[in-house]
């Protein structure tokens, strides 16, 4: 008898360390009682033909008493017309979810459906649709900022496959959804089947919101002038102060006094998230693009362009703190390097927002 391989196998199917020991020594395979903390046994003793049956039956047992009691799925109403779009879950996989937007209707059918051969006892059925925010440094703590709920069934038994249409009519979805580095913003509807003393059953969908803005009425270009005194001189423009996420940055750089060895220059688009508040801000800067503007020493008169594509780039729009809990901004930031690799900044603001898009 292989021990360890069999603890392994055990091990994987039940995760109890207390439940395996209890077993292998209730059916005399291993001697835990000299040292019960450790998975370390005194001694092993094959397992007899008829008590490894009694061992397995036990342990198929207990495993299936973890098993979920029902399948439950979510349809919509409209899901095969409907725009899918990725999604990325907390262990990183990423799966393909409904698109919407502020004020749709959000209609569809839940579905729960026994294992077979059992019954589920039950104290009611509902269905939530929430809006949530989870600061990574506060993990498992959710806010609603949306809760809406609807009873699908009172109390009782099921038997057999039964359907649940739901409906929430009008939906207030102000922010969008959001996947940052210290926190996320997300929508689910979340069904739950009461059980009391049982444990309830809880199921989750997400879905993913998003919101579109017309384009401003007034975008004032951007231009600067900085520089070194007596050393570097230069200004700087862009056509625009406010973007959409699939838009081109276009702009100039112009040099009216150069006494410093540059070699190179690069537009950098960066991204800043800042959660929580007064002693307890997070901020996290992300750099999203890196755009070499110059490459070689610029002289005195001489005029950089600028044309940067933003589709290719993961962006979001501005957020202004967002139900008092987090913003996200972006910037354009100006990297200038000598030849002794000094580096020379200069950062200024744009705000990003999602255009409607056309088909």
């Amino acid at each position: 008898m292989d021990w360890a391989g069999l603890l392994g196998w055990v091990s994987i199917g039940l995760g109890d360390l207390d439940l395996i020991k209890f077993l292998f020594f209730q059916f005399g395979a291993v001697d835990f009682r000299s040292d019960p903390n450790s998975l370390s046994p005194v001694s092993v003793f094959p397992i007899r033909g008829l008590d490894w049956i009694r061992l397995c039956i036990a342990m198929n047992y207990i495993i299936g008493a973890f098993k979920p009691a029902c399948h439950i799925s979510f349809t919509f109403f409209d899901g095969k017309s409907r725009k899918q779009v990725p999604s990325k879950k907390e262990n990183g996989q990423t799966l393909m979810v409904p698109l919407f937007q502020s004020q749709e209707n959000i209609v569809g059918k839940i579905s729960i459906e026994p294992v077979s051969g059992k019954k589920v006892e039950h104290n009611g059925i509902k269905v939530e649709l929430l809006g949530q925010i989870e600061m990574y440094f506060d993990k498992g703590n959710f806010y609603d900022f949306t809760s809406l709920v609807r009873e699908l069934d009172v109390p009782g038994e099921l038997y057999e496959r039964k359907t649940y249409p739901f409906e929430f009519s009008t939906v207030e979805m102000p922010y969008e959804t959001y996947n940052g580095v210290n926190v996320r913003l997300r929508y689910v509807l979340k069904v739950t089947i009461n059980r009391g003393y049982a444990g309830s059953i809880v199921e989750d969908q997400d879905f993913v919101v998003r919101n579109y803005t017309p384009p401003p009425s007034i975008n004032n270009s951007i231009k600067m002038e900085v520089g070194i005194e007596d050393c570097l001189h230069i200004e700087f423009e862009y056509n625009k102060s406010k973007y959409h996420l699939k838009d081109v940055i276009i702009g100039k750089i112009y040099f009216l006094l150069v006494r410093i060895k540059l070699k190179n220059m690069d537009l950098e688009i960066r991204r800043r998230e800042s959660t929580g508040s007064g002693a307890n801000t997070h901020v996290e800067t992300e750099t999203l693009a890196k755009f070499e503007l110059m490459d070689g020493a610029p002289v005195r008169g001489e005029s950089i362009p600028i044309r940067l594509f933003l589709s290719p780039y993961e962006l979001t729009p501005t957020y202004q703190n967002i139900n008092n809990k987090f913003s996200v901004k972006y910037y354009l930031n100006l990297v200038l390097v000598d030849e002794e690799d000094r580096r020379y900044f200069k950062q200024q603001e744009i705000t990003m927002f999602r255009l409607a898009e056309t088909s």
